[in-house]
């Protein structure tokens, strides 16, 4: 058992206790806390090198990796006390369950692995942008509302099967030129609003779909955001966020105007589900190799169909 004035002193420090709680109920590798408390490798293993003197953690080694758990089972009661002062446990809490949902997920880390592969070597008539193409020709004909479109190139693509498009962005420069374009190559299924990301010209229950390509982090107020989209949308309807998960390269903010760099998928989960949103899942479906490595998340969720 460990010194209980030393066992004390540990708790005293948040972040040590953060770690713990987690150990406490699961067995995580470094990576696994790094992803869920978004603290740096070297940080975590400081920690975690103190607890383990301190008497408080184990490792084991599994692979490549070591696996740390709480070693000390006396402190449980303590610490679940203690937890109930931590303003993050509750997060710390939703992202341990999503690191545990990607453990499980032995199918997601397969086609992960399978996307890595496509268009790494040449093959004649292989593309992404055939398979785009492809996955267009599949869509059903859908209302869709492009929240954030820019110029609105997404936008066109989604006209060649949609039933209809309106694409809103706050720019009256960017709908000026999108609509344009449309016009110029004949999409007529196509429309240009300008507003806010907060409160979208679009009549509430009129959408099939509301989508968000990389404009999230652009709107002052995620979170409403993602609930405007929500009553855009009818009973049934989806939503889908593609957009960055959070970084620490401080130049997007001037280079191209973001006012969020990025977020966890913890934080777009729970944007979802405060709105509404059942079904709720998200995947890191994209990873630069080239600095600053920006990531790519998922996520999408729908409105209950009795609504």
């Amino acid at each position: 058992m460990a010194s209980i004035l030393k066992s004390l002193r540990m708790l005293a420090d948040t972040n040590r206790l953060r770690l713990l709680l987690l150990l406490e109920r699961e067995e995580l590798s470094v990576a696994e806390l790094q992803e869920i408390l978004s603290m740096g490798q070297s940080r975590i293993s400081t920690q975690l090198a103190q607890l383990k003197q301190a008497g408080l953690v184990e490792d084991r080694k599994q692979g490549k990796n070591s696996l740390y758990s709480l070693k000390d089972r006396t402190l449980v009661e303590l610490l679940q006390s203690a937890g109930r002062e931590v303003e993050e446990a509750e997060a710390d809490s939703k992202a341990l369950q999503l690191v545990l949902e990607k453990r499980r997920d032995k199918v997601r880390s397969y086609f992960d692995e399978l996307a890595g592969k496509f268009g790494r070597n040449y093959v004649p008539g292989r593309s992404w942008k055939g398979l785009a193409e492809t996955l267009l020709q599949l869509m059903p004909p859908l209302v869709i509302a492009d929240l954030g479109a820019g110029e609105g190139t997404f936008s066109q693509l989604l006209a060649q099967r949609a039933e209809r498009v309106i694409a809103v962005d706050n720019s009256a420069n960017m709908v000026e030129f999108g609509a344009r374009l449309a016009a110029e190559n004949g999409i007529r299924n196509l429309e240009y609003r300008q507003g806010d990301l907060e409160s979208p010209p679009i009549a509430d229950g009129s959408i099939d779909l509301a989508f968000f390509s990389q404009s999230l982090h652009h709107a002052l107020h995620p979170q409403k955001a993602v609930a405007a989209a929500y009553r855009l949308l009818k009973p049934g309807g989806r939503i889908v966020v593609l957009d960055l998960k959070r970084h620490g390269f401080e130049q997007a903010r001037e280079m191209y105007a973001d006012t969020w760099l990025g977020f966890s998928e913890v934080e777009l989960r729970g944007f979802l589900e405060s709105a509404g949103f059942g079904g709720v899942q998200s995947w890191i479906v994209d990873a630069e190799k080239q600095a600053p490595a920006f990531e790519t998340i998922l996520a999408v969720g729908v409105k209950a169909a009795s609504v």
